[in-house]
């Protein structure tokens, strides 16, 4: 039975700690959020809360100062040390960078310990963190920080190349680990007290702006409070993973995607546990450090336990006791292999960013091959129909989601879209059972999820129109065995350019200039011309029919 919320959309927000006040002026209407769901007693949080000091602070008052927090490739530090490092850098934010209390700070690094102090400190100091993908452009990283008009930037030194020249980049910027200058963000740490009183923010104070793909190519910034970054840790780790302690996290998530976030950050702090933090994992790498790190608890996409599958047998992977797949479908082929060659039953689960996390899962004797999961203890899923009412067991529809956290757009007209009735519409097409599982079916829209990655069609047709030879585009997800989609492209050349192997090969380099890697097209096929309707629309499902006689 589903119970009713205990906070219906439109209710009052608390004082906020904010004095820059971008961020809550730019909520959309309350009237617009959706319905939150605060049933489990866990999720009964007080009104004045920062969800770093909850972490940091009150694991220091639980006696586990001296418990190993975060690992990377070159150093460890226990949480006494973590909180140290984050409160230096706060006094930064506050100090020498002149940052007010709400201001956005856009932070750009790979997984690494520093990366992690640095969003903490963002959280702890009462500004707002913008993570962004170390893979993202000049282009988009400038779209990002126009739409949440960024204050500040905190970013390895090693990625500052991207930021050069991108619209919307601020004047406050400082850069940290190796290749740092002298005036580097650990120059100024050094400066600072080794201790800092959070800032008494409201649970419901923004302090997290995270932003999407988008299935029109601009991205939707998702905003993200205090509470919502615990109720995350309070929902599925804690019923269904059932984190412990004595966890040692691993995976190869980004901390800029939501699924990182939680997964490598905030669920192993959230009860004492640590968190390995490594860049650049390969297949066989992450295998490596699972048995070096002995590591528990894995988070990845399923292209990576494809790939993993075969290696296993290399390795001794007796410490791990559960291991995580999201980001795109599970294929059932892939959780058998990999649950031969490892002995685990990998738990499936569906998130989104704008929910924060994964909100359908299951584990152990819960588990049903081909089905997602049940909606996570604190959350509520059914299935609707285009017309918005629900349907029953065995009917192909929209995913509709409500709980402890929900969509909230900055400043966009999208949100509309997005909640419907007091529900969440994910964009997926799913299938209940009888009993309760859901089924994931496939996207209502155009989004790509390539080995986890959600891809934006139109994003990528607009890097090709860039090129001089490109008239026309169309731009889809195929399926593909190993990745689940690979990116497609249907090109019709201007007139005079011969479509040859060497232009496919070149086509693909200069998107990958443009945009990040991973959203290049793997296939490029040329058109004498794109179908579309007598309005002039783009007929993508023709795309996606093979044409007679052509490969």
């Amino acid at each position: 039975m589903i119970r009713t919320t205990t906070r219906a959309a439109g209710a009052p927000l608390g004082d906020s700690a904010h004095t820059d006040t971008f961020a809550r002026d730019h909520l959309p209407p309350p009237e617009q959020w959706p319905d939150l769901c605060f049933d489990l007693p866990q999720l009964h949080y007080p009104s004045r809360l920062n969800c770093a000091a909850a972490l940091l602070d009150g694991a220091i008052a639980n006696g586990i100062g001296e418990r190993i927090a975060v690992r990377g490739a070159e150093l460890t530090w226990t949480y006494a040390q973590l909180l140290e490092q984050v409160d230096r850098i706060a006094h930064v934010l506050r100090g020498p960078m002149g940052l007010q209390t709400g201001s956005r700070v856009l932070l750009r690094g790979a997984n690494h310990p520093m990366m992690a102090a640095c969003i903490l400190a963002v959280f702890k100091a009462g500004c707002i963190a913008v993570p962004t993908m170390p893979l993202l452009r000049k282009r988009e990283l400038g779209t990002i920080m126009l739409k949440a008009r960024v204050d500040a930037v905190l970013c390895a030194a090693s990625l500052r190349a991207e930021l050069e020249g991108a619209e919307g980049l601020p004047s406050t910027l400082l850069c940290f680990g190796a290749g740092a200058s002298a005036d580097a963000l650990e120059a100024l740490m050094a400066e600072q007290p080794a201790s800092y009183t959070a800032v008494d923010t409201s649970a419901d104070d923004v302090c997290l702006i995270s932003f999407t793909s988008g299935t029109t190519g601009i991205p939707k910034g998702t905003m993200h409070f205090h509470r919502d970054v615990l109720a995350i840790c309070d929902c599925f780790p804690r019923e269904v993973l059932r984190s412990q302690a004595s966890d040692i996290f691993i995976g190869t998530p980004p901390l800029a995607f939501t699924f990182g976030l939680g997964g490598l950050l905030l669920f192993p702090l959230r009860v004492g546990a640590s968190a390995v933090l490594l860049e650049k994992l390969t297949p066989e790498t992450l295998l490596q450090a699972i048995q070096q790190y002995s590591a528990t608890v894995c988070f990845t996409a399923p292209t990576f336990y494809r790939q993993m599958t075969p290696l296993a047998a290399q390795y001794t992977l007796g410490s791990l006791r559960e291991t995580v797949s999201a980001g795109e479908a599970l294929p059932l082929a892939t959780r058998e292999a990999w649950q031969k060659a490892s002995g685990l039953a990998m738990i499936d689960g569906i998130g989104a960013t704008e929910l924060l996390h994964i909100f359908i899962s299951a584990a152990g004797a819960q588990i049903r091959p081909g089905a997602t999961g049940k909606p996570v203890p604190g959350y509520q899923a059914c299935i609707l129909d285009g017309d918005g009412q629900r349907v029953g067991p065995g009917v192909v529809g929209r995913l509709a989601v409500k709980g402890p956290t929900g969509c909230r757009y900055l400043d966009d007209p999208r949100q509309l879209d997005y909640v419907l009735n007091g529900w969440n519409l994910t964009g997926d097409a799913y299938e209940m059972d009888a009993d309760g599982y859901f089924y994931y079916r496939s996207r209502t829209d155009d989004m790509i999820i390539s080995a986890g990655y959600n891809i934006a069609g139109p994003e990528v047709e607009e890097a090709l129109l860039r090129h001089a030879a490109v008239a026309e585009c169309g731009v889809i997800g195929q399926p593909d065995e190993e990745r689940g989609q690979v990116v497609e492209a249907h090109v019709v050349l201007k007139p005079g350019v011969a479509p040859t192997d060497a232009l496919v090969a070149e086509l693909q380099e200069f998107v990958k200039s443009q945009i990040a890697p991973y959203k290049y097209p793997r296939t490029i096929r040329f058109l004498a011309a794109l179908p579309r309707t007598e309005t002039g629309k783009l007929q993508r499902f023709k795309l996606r029919t093979p044409v007679q006689g052509q490969p």
